[in-house]
Order: structure tokens, then C-alpha cells, then sequence
């Protein structure tokens, strides 16, 4: 069973490196320069968690103080020591988690989840290994369980190199595959509320696969998050082999038993994308960030920050078939706000600025899509098949 490391000091980010006299910093800085623009995300160091806290200015020296003052207070509580494991192990599970993953901090990657008993000969995992492959060649790092299954092909495809794994101890099935055994991007995790908000703080995509329980509960609650608003919006794919109907029946289910009896409105559909192809899967990561790149809350107004501007007749456009989601004012296209000063690599990227009601991130979704081109805006997806 693999244990959690202990990292040493020495692992820290800006060590001088002894061959090349660059700091960690300047070399994560040289790959990115390496990588395709379309790999290249916002520092996730910047982004707020979760997604719907504004930007804030203040360093952290506050939240140093209370979460002290909290530990003191559990001492005071009598807290139980059961209580105390959780908590301890916790903070230094996450803690080790940013570490491993803050020197990819800017580079797009897809969370991967799928079961870990997908045999390899089955066509499920082979397209898996061709997800991590074909997004691994544009540059894109893939993160899986680190398990077997879906899990290990798609981290066979896309390399090593490319490769972050986020193990669970269990004791059955779960020890890491030779793909990402023994990698310094492993982390093992011993539970499983900590391993999935690394999963999806740490992506600019998901891409679900058929699986059991597990991955029923990793769809639904990427989807709970970006409905609610809690993680910021990023394509979501429910991908089957090309004769599968695993998640075309899931789909069906939504229709018939969450949307029929109102449960979810018919703009949620727009959060996720059913589909049997690997193609539509890859189309659907890499053209959400057409144009978009990311968004922030500025105090009472929502930014999406843009690669290129938008006419004046696309701007009329969204004035018009967009109008519902404001709560007051229009659509104003504008430079970097004051407060997103931290991040001077997205100085030059223009911004689409508004008011949003923080209640239809299904039409924010499609708002995001009719800015990166897409005419289907007003049309729900529906499965490929």
C-alpha cells in the first residue's frame, strides 16, 4: 500500500537548480514557453476557491491567523481525537497535494475518471488511452486516480511526462499502475473528499467515462459544482465507446426523471456533453477555450477574460439573446480590471464585463459558447448517438 510522503523543504519552488542556475520558477516558466497556446491556462494560483469568491488583494498572513486560533480552540474544546485525525490529516494531505501540482500551476489539464475494472482489451479503455494521447499532443497534461482500468489507459496514452495521478488507499484494487507508480506527480490520498477537490480545482476539463459508483458520484458532483456555480466553468464530457450506451441511458434518465419533473431547467443540459466520439471529446475540450480563456468575480460583476475581442455586431448579439442573465446594466467590453493586476500575463486579453445573477450557469454556458463561434447557442446538446 503506498503511504503519503513526507516532503522535504528541499522540494520547495524556488531552489536553484544545480546544472542549470535557474530557479524552479524559471524553469516552469521556460515550459511554458515550450507549450502550445492552447495548453496554456490562467495561474491557478490566482483563482479563487470556489470560483464565485471575488478577488481579493489581501495576502494570507489573515488566514495564517485563523486557522491557528482554530487549532487553539479545538484544544480548548476538548476536541476528540478522532475529530483531530481527520482534521490533521486533511491539511497535510492537501498541503502536499499543492505542492506536487503548483510547478503545472498554468498548464490546461483534463481530470480523467472512468472504472478501475475496464479490462484492456475492452473498447472503453482503448479509448481512453486515445483521449490521453490525443490531448497530450496538444499539450495538455491528463489526471486520473492512478488506478487500473480507465484510470491506467488514460495515463498510458498520454506519457508519463504528461501524466499526475491522485491515488486512494483502499484495501482492495488501488495501487497505482506503472504508468505514474513511483512518479514525483503521485499523490496518495487517504480520503476521497480531499482527492476530488484536487480533481477539479486542479482541471480545465473532465472527461467521464463508464465506471461504477465512483464515477457516478465524480460526474454528478462535477455537474452539482459548476451548476451551482462553486467550480469555475469548464467542459464537461460523458464519453462512451462508439457501440457503448452507458451514458446515453444516463442521459435519458436526466430527461425523463430530473427534467421531466423539474428538477433541473432545460439550460442545464448545457453543462454536459454526451457523446461516443473521441473526436467530439477533443473538439469539446479545446474549442471551449476558443476565444474564452477564464473568469472572475470583481466585487459585484463577473469578468470573463478573452484571447481575442468581439465585434460590435457580436456584441449587439449578446445584448439581445443574453439579456436574461443580467441583473442589471449590459455587456461592456473592457481592459483588465485594478484588481486582476496579480496577473500580468492576461494583460493584453480583452474582457467581457457584466452582472451576472449567479443563478443560470447553464445560459452562462452557452454564453461562453456563442462567444468562442459556436451557432448552436440556443440548442441543448443531445448524444452523438
Amino acid at each position: 500500500m503506498n503511504r503519503l510522503p513526507d516532503p522535504s523543504p528541499s522540494h520547495g519552488g524556488s531552489r536553484p537548480d544545480k546544472k542549470s542556475g535557474l530557479s524552479a520558477e524559471e524553469e516552469t516558466q521556460e515550459e511554458i514557453d515550450r507549450l502550445p497556446s492552447e495548453a496554456i491556462g490562467e495561474d491557478e494560483l490566482n483563482r479563487p476557491q470556489p470560483a464565485d469568491e471575488p478577488i481579493s488583494g489581501i495576502d494570507s498572513q489573515d488566514l495564517f491567523k485563523l486557522m491557528r486560533n482554530t487549532i487553539n480552540r479545538l484544544e480548548k474544546d476538548e476536541t476528540a481525537r478522532g475529530d483531530i485525525k481527520i482534521l490533521s490529516r486533511t491539511l497535510r494531505e492537501l498541503r502536499y497535494a499543492f505542492q506536487v501540482f503548483r510547478p503545472y500551476r498554468r498548464r490546461r489539464k483534463v481530470t480523467v475518471f472512468g472504472s478501475a475494472r475496464t479490462a484492456p482489451d475492452h473498447p472503453g479503455y482503448q479509448a481512453a488511452v486515445d483521449l490521453g494521447r490525443r490531448m497530450a499532443a496538444h499539450g495538455w497534461m491528463i489526471i486520473t486516480g492512478a488506478g487500473g482500468g480507465i484510470m491506467e489507459a488514460g495515463l498510458k496514452g498520454a506519457g508519463r511526462d504528461a501524466s499526475m495521478g491522485l491515488n486512494i488507499m483502499l484495501p482492495f484494487e488501488q495501487g497505482a499502475n506503472q504508468y505514474i507508480d513511483n512518479d514525483p506527480k503521485l499523490v496518495t490520498m487517504k480520503y476521497f473528499f480531499t482527492r476530488k477537490l484536487m480533481f477539479v480545482k486542479e482541471c480545465s476539463g473532465v472527461v467521464c467515462l463508464p465506471g461504477g459508483f465512483g464515477t457516478l458520484d465524480e460526474a454528478c458532483e462535477t455537474l452539482t459544482l459548476i451548476q451551482t456555480g462553486k467550480q469555475t466553468m469548464i467542459p464537461l464530457v460523458l464519453l462512451d465507446h462508439p457501440e457503448g450506451s452507458y451514458w446515453s441511458d444516463v442521459g435519458k434518465f436526466f430527461e425523463k426523471q430530473l427534467l421531466g419533473n423539474g428538477m433541473i431547467s432545460p439550460e442545464d443540459r448545457a453543462l454536459y456533453k454526451v457523446t461516443n466520439s473521441v473526436d467530439e471529446a477533443v473538439n469539446e475540450l479545446l474549442t471551449f477555450y476558443n476565444v474564452y480563456h477564464s473568469m472572475r468575480y470583481v466585487r459585484d460583476e463577473l469578468v470573463l477574460r478573452l484571447r481575442t475581442s468581439l465585434s460590435d455586431e457580436h456584441m449587439e448579439h449578446l445584448q439581445t439573446e443574453f439579456a436574461d442573465i443580467l441583473v442589471s446594466g449590459k455587456f461592456e467590453l473592457r481592459g483588465p480590471l485594478p484588481e486582476e493586476s496579480g496577473e500580468k500575463e492576461l494583460a493584453a486579453y480583452p474582457r467581457l464585463v457584466f452582472r451576472f445573477n449567479r443563478r443560470a450557469l447553464g445560459r452562462l454556458r452557452m454564453l461562453i459558447d456563442d462567444i468562442n463561434g459556436r451557432p448552436e447557442t440556443s440548442t441543448l446538446p443531445t448524444s452523438s448517438r
